[in-house]
């Protein structure tokens, strides 16, 4: 495990639950119940016998996803490279990262320094789907969204980075779609201390439920504690502190508000404990195995986690990483080279230490064995960014626009992978025949939803048919869940 870099402060990283799974069920700090239809199903468990998990990477600032995937095909390339003018890539650039797949004669080809996703797609482990955004409605139309129907906030950072997360997008509010699901199946987990819920990039509303708190994790160091505890300690101030905090947990109070804070303060002693013991049986990877920056650290840290599932009680997991940076109103071209570099590398890393076994190239360039997680076709790895840019350049980078382009990635028997999923837009603007065509800047309406991408995700992870609608009260706008037919079609 990299530690290069130095110690993380705890209360920049860690998030305001921090160390451990706060359920509060007191009814005196309780938000508000899940419905009751809803936590009868929860009790039961039959479903969750093996095991999965989410792991969702946030691009946060919105990425500029049609320099993501490129039609490659003479007409619609003709058609990108007129309206991008000096910030299209050049047709010879994409020749390496040509996807292999025909879909509605179109040829499609990903960043030119996204090869390793390139790789994935054509190994059937990684799919893109075309257009998504949010949307309260299916077919909306120009003059509804003047009229006010549409999604709050449309081309707002801080609403649509909400909305992705939430999946409401007709409302502003705290409680997450993952933080929903751990409500509803989190008992299916043995382990009450550790949350359903794992996050490397701190406190996010996407994991934050009624009865849920994200598990805030290091990267670079795994749990963090309370400062100042340390059950190893070997000074005798540290030694005397965590006595003390020890003496202050095991003592009995009978002020509710007191009890209540001790309560959370223990679960999370006892948390920060298993997991620190936990992963010192955990696999390690060899130094060349991740890429060294953050994301490269993150994934390496969940596929670490991944291997001491079993003594940790999980039988369900979600793990978020937030990577930012991607407001490109300027420096759009080198910045893209490299960050979509970075996640491409990252992404295949991750998904190749997933296999039983596999290959990396040491720092002398010979080829090695390494054994991985063994769970290739138990992880569904997805993106989120909180719109797409205008295809029109604003100078040297683009402006916030709506639908965008984003990818899934698993193993070969979980995601049907190798292909593009969605309606990919038009790229002539100015027609006035063209429904999803916003503006002139080039803005597009999604053809896709949230509510079907996260869905499909949700059904797979076990969310009861019935209970679709309690996690996504939008989704029967968009289709029907009690059909377990799958809204897209990118799982297995």
């Amino acid at each position: 495990m990299k530690k290069n870099i130095g110690r993380r402060d705890f209360l920049g990283q860690a998030s305001c639950a921090g160390l451990g799974y706060l359920t509060f069920k007191n009814a005196l700090i309780n938000l508000k119940a899940l419905s009751s239809a809803a936590i009868s199903n929860s009790a039961v468990y039959d479903n969750y016998n093996d095991y999965k998990a989410i792991v969702c990477i946030l691009l946060a600032g919105g990425n500029d996803s049609f320099n993501m995937l490129i039609p490659t095909d003479t007409s619609r390339y003709n058609q990108y490279s007129t309206v991008r003018s000096h910030l299209a890539l050049p047709l010879s650039s994409l020749n390496a990262t040509q996807l292999q797949y025909n879909g509605s004669n179109i040829n499609y080809a990903v960043h030119p320094s996204m090869t390793r996703a390139r790789d994935l797609f054509n190994s059937k482990r990684l799919s893109l789907i075309t257009n998504v955004g949010t949307l309260t409605h299916p077919n909306t139309t120009k003059p509804e969204i003047e009229s006010g129907n549409s999604p709050l906030g449309l081309f707002s950072h801080s609403d649509q980075i909400e909305q992705w997360q939430t999946g409401l997008p007709e409302e502003r509010g705290a409680k997450g779609w993952a933080g929903r699901i751990a409500d509803l199946i989190s008992d299916c987990n043995s382990n009450q201390n550790i949350s359903m819920n794992i996050s490397l990039s701190g406190s996010n509303v996407f994991q934050n439920g009624n009865t849920t708190v994200e598990y805030a994790v290091d990267p670079y160091y795994g749990a963090v504690g309370l400062d100042g505890y340390n059950p190893d300690a070997m000074y005798l101030t540290e030694q005397i502190r965590t006595q003390a905090v020890d003496s202050l947990l095991g003592q009995t109070y009978q002020d509710i508000f007191e009890k209540t804070f001790m309560n959370v303060v223990r679960n999370a002693r006892d948390g920060y404990i298993q997991f620190n013991e936990a992963m010192e049986n955990s696999l390690t990877f060899a130094q060349e195995v991740f890429p060294d920056n953050y994301l490269g650290n993150a994934l390496e840290m969940i596929a670490r986690t991944m291997t001491v599932r079993n003594d940790l009680g999980f039988k369900r997991q979600v793990f978020f990483i937030t990577v930012g940076g991607w407001d490109h109103h300027d420096g759009l071209l080198n910045n893209q080279q490299a960050m979509l570099g970075m996640v491409s590398n990252a992404l295949y890393s991750f998904q190749e230490s997933l296999k039983a076994t596999f290959q990396y190239q040491d720092s002398n360039g010979a080829t090695q064995n390494h054994q991985g997680v063994n769970l290739e076709n138990n992880v569904l790895t997805m993106m989120i960014s909180e719109f797409g840019r205008t295809l029109r350049p604003n100078q040297d980078g683009t402006d916030h626009a709506w639908g965008g382009n984003t990818l899934v990635m698993g193993g070969p028997n979980l995601i049907d992978g190798g292909k593009v999923f969605g309606s990919f837009p038009s790229m002539v603007l100015g027609n006035q025949n063209n429904p999803i065509e916003l503006d002139y800047s080039g803005r597009f309406i999604p053809t896709t939803s949230t509510d079907e991408y996260f869905g499909e995700v949700a059904q797979w992870f076990g969310v009861p048919s019935t209970d679709m609608s309690v996690i996504f009260p939008n989704i029967n706008n968009f289709y029907n869940p009690v059909t377990n037919s799958h809204p897209i079609g990118f799982i297995k």
